[in-house]
């Protein structure tokens, strides 16, 4: 299997939900399940049906972030440097609009676009991958073609 990049941060926030999910929401959703089987005839109770989705639902998000957390690869961007890669955290200007935008490059598990964490797999990302400071490149995204020129590059 591929190691999965991670920056710190994602990995401990990954971290974080999956022991939250065992300690927390395990538990408590035994508990409702056991509740619900009390209350008599389980092929038309609504409480213990909805109960064991909501156990299948956790039950897959730990498999899945159990698996996420043995592929990891932490990656500590503060001993990075050079041209943009994972972990860089990067200042872009729009050439068409002029708007300043600053996004960090991580890994598919900890992307989150309105935070200006940019998926490493992206249209965008996979264009500013390799580049420097001062460059311009042109990315075709679903709204047509944009062009940005690339501010300052930092690894934080």
């Amino acid at each position: 299997m591929d190691k999965i990049p991670l920056t710190r941060a994602g990995f401990d926030k990954l971290d974080a939900e999956l022991k939250h999910l065992k300690s927390v929401e395990r538990p408590a959703i035994i508990r409702a399940i056991s509740e619900a089987r009390e209350h008599g005839d389980l092929s038309e109770n609504a409480e213990y049906h909805s109960a064991k989705e909501k156990q299948s639902f956790i039950e897959g998000r730990v498999k899945e972030l159990e698996g996420v957390i043995s592929l990891a690869d932490v990656i500590d961007p503060k001993k990075l440097s050079g041209t943009i890669k994972f972990g860089a955290t990067v200042e872009l200007l729009d050439e068409d609009t002029d708007d300043e935008k600053t996004y960090q490059i991580v890994g598919e598990y900890e992307a989150d676009i309105e935070r200006g964490k940019l998926n490493m797999k992206s249209p965008l990302s996979r264009a500013l991958i390799g580049k420097d400071e001062g460059d311009s490149v042109e990315v075709r995204t679903p709204g047509g073609v944009r062009s940005y020129e690339i501010l300052k590059i930092t690894f934080k």
